[in-house]
């Protein structure tokens, strides 16, 4: 693998504004090949950062794709961090095992580093591919199915009766849905500050994506004048020779207080003419799941969702809290980004954090990727060094670690790809 200044066929350059449609083209083909509608196309176009985006070319043709948008992360204790939001990566399969993808990951985290973002963050088509970068999967997603004609909710919190709901047009209140999901960002970790553009992305619904289900839907939930939830939702009919048996599919729920959260729960649960619900990318604490009757016929399962990746560590630890106190020297390995490698002492709690370069003895050894899937507290450092992905070189120093990286009230989450 070359670079531009080499002259040679393979070059990596920054992307140029006239060459997106060809750039974008390898990408759609690298993950199939299936178009996408003119107004997916236009959004990606619009949001694309082309000074933070990456083309490898052979000849006049592109071979590889890498892209960072510019995010700021919430984590925990509330703080908003700078993080290069790593997507559009690819590489053509004429080209592959050519260092196409090393290249643009060592130029790309390199870039971050010079941009002083002490975190890179990304969603793994193939977690297997990431690892070997320095990603580790930090938040998980939860997934349901929920059987709407056998499970009902039987608990819900003081209030909900308070909370009234009512149909709106999507579009029409986007500005109304923006403004609650600003409000609920520092809340949770892993929740992304969306720059403006990105709201356009909760009501992308091209029809050829719908798979027989209705245009995009939507709800408010208002108390006493005052709009505090939404959901986006749609649904698809079926008819049974029993009588109807049509799908909810959820696609987003927003709302800050657990009165509004349930008020729209039990509003989805209860359309008429429906007898499933699906939920898809929530929060592994979602609250429905201790409201309903039989959480077994809901069908919980867990998929992997935001991969971190400490570019800086020490900012990294220093950037966010710790909901115990901790004092722990960390022997860090990170043979990519080898600024990284070393001992760290990493001392903070609840009011907040520094990590600093020591020669103090290591009381933790572990690779950069265990640290970016603990950093926002879904994941144990006690569970890592179970699975011998942890050392512990002080006895009781993982234990102690733990407790104070936890994510404290609400378990980190990320609320939609990019």
């Amino acid at each position: 693998m070359a670079t531009e200044a080499t002259g040679t066929a393979a070059a990596l350059r920054v992307l140029r504004r006239d060459d997106w449609d060809k750039w974008y083209d390898t990408l759609i083909r690298a993950f199939g090949g299936v178009p996408e509608a003119t107004e997916e196309r236009e959004l990606w176009d619009s949001l694309t950062e082309f000074d933070r985006s990456l083309g490898v070319w052979d000849g006049g043709e592109c071979v590889g794709t890498a892209g960072a948008f510019s995010f700021r992360l919430t984590v925990p204790g509330g703080a908003s961090v700078p993080a290069a939001g790593v997507t559009m990566v690819s590489v053509a399969a004429t080209h592959r095992r050519r260092g196409v993808l090393t290249s643009m990951m060592r130029r790309q985290l390199d870039d971050v580093r010079a941009w002083g973002e002490p975190l890179a963050v990304l969603t793994a088509s193939e977690p297997e591919i990431y690892g070997r970068f320095g990603y580790g999967a930090a938040t998980f997603q939860l997934n349901a199915e929920v059987d709407t004609s056998r499970v009902r909710l039987s608990s819900l919190p003081a209030g909900t009766d308070d909370v009234s709901v009512r149909y709106a047009v999507p579009a029409d209140v986007l500005g109304v849905c923006e403004a609650l999901y600003a409000r609920q960002v520092p809340s949770r970790p892993g929740m992304l500050a969306r720059q403006p553009g990105w709201e356009r992305l909760g009501v992308l619904d091209p029809e050829s994506e719908r798979d027989g289900a209705s245009p995009l839907q939507c709800v408010l939930a208002e108390r006493d004048g005052e709009t505090v939830g939404y959901a986006r939702f749609s649904v698809k009919p079926n008819w049974e020779t029993a009588g109807p048996e049509g799908t909810v599919v959820l696609k987003d729920l927003v709302a800050p207080d657990p009165a509004a959260d349930a008020a729209l729960w039990r509003f989805l649960f209860a359309i008429d003419l429906t007898s499933k619900l699906v939920v898809r990318g929530r929060p592994v604490d979602d609250a429905w799941q201790y409201m309903v009757s039989d959480i077994r016929r809901c069908q919980p399962r867990l998929r992997d969702s935001l991969y971190v990746r400490p570019v800086d560590v020490g900012a990294a630890l220093a950037a966010r809290t710790y909901q115990a106190p901790v004092d722990v020297v960390f022997e860090v390995e990170d043979a990519f980004c080898p600024w990284n490698a070393g001992r760290w002492r990493l001392s903070g709690d609840a009011k907040g954090a520094c990590c600093e370069r020591t020669a103090d003895a290591a009381d933790v050894a572990l690779s950069v990727r265990e640290l970016g899937a603990a950093y926002l507290g879904g994941v144990s450092l006690g569970a890592l060094r179970a699975a011998g992905r942890v050392r512990e070189l002080r006895r009781g120093a993982v234990a102690a670690a733990s407790v104070g990286f936890g994510a404290g009230v609400a378990a980190p989450w990320l609320p939609h790809g990019f």
